[in-house]
């Protein structure tokens, strides 16, 4: 396992917490698993290389864990309000750096946002949006960096298909920048003024979600 890897404490191995860890194993990091139901931490026993059995709202236990040593830690507690809030408030005491937390509504993520996570994460929300975006078939995959910016990958609109870009005026028409291309057949290409936009090709774009939105239904 790399050195360079900053360790991250996984809190609560649902769904949503369980598929953070292993993915943050997968990538190298080093991983601590935590929840107080026995037969999910025995269940990933054999998919992490580190979980115990553990209550994580309580500031004694996880000084015995030694969270206070984790760059950052994740609370994907969803199912109990007030636990997850308890494991957040913990983790700031113990002075972590980055605390992600799931938050099951808006209500939920403010509380957890005053308890001292720093960054709240509504999962069902991000999946429900990310589904209807994808059910408009020209918009392939999406990206959303915070609420106004995202980088989309599309089916070139039919209005700027056989023109150069420079010709199709997409930043000034539709607010939205073309990053590269990608051509059955071929490489990724960096798009610039003189890319011809071609049926079917695929393009890579950037620019506020409302735009790209409408931008993908020209």
């Amino acid at each position: 396992m790399s050195a360079n890897r900053n360790p991250i404490l996984v809190v609560g191995l649902g769904r949503f917490g369980g598929a953070v860890a292993e993915t943050m194993e997968r990538m190298g990091h080093e991983v601590l698993g935590a929840d107080t139901d026995a037969a999910l931490v025995q269940s990933y026993s054999s998919r992490l290389t580190q979980v115990v059995e553990a209550d994580c709202t309580d500031i004694a236990c996880l000084e015995r864990l030694g969270a206070g040593d984790f760059d950052a830690a994740v609370v994907g507690i969803g199912d109990d309000i007030e636990a997850s809030v308890l494991a957040v408030l913990a983790l700031c005491d113990l002075g972590v750096k980055s605390i992600w937390a799931k938050a099951n509504n808006e209500r939920h993520g403010r509380i957890l946002e005053k308890t001292g996570a720093h960054h709240v994460i509504f999962p069902e929300q991000k999946m429900g949006e990310r589904v209807a975006r994808l059910l408009n078939e020209n918009l392939l995959d999406f990206i959303s960096f915070d609420d106004s910016y995202a980088i989309a990958k599309l089916c070139a609109p039919e209005p700027i298909v056989g023109l150069p870009l420079v010709t199709s005026e997409c930043r000034s028409k539709y607010n939205v920048t073309v990053i590269g291309v990608k051509r059955q057949g071929e490489g990724f290409i960096h798009a610039d003024p003189d890319t011809l936009i071609l049926p079917d090709d695929l393009l890579v774009v950037s620019g506020k979600t409302e735009d790209i939105e409408a931008f993908a239904t020209i």
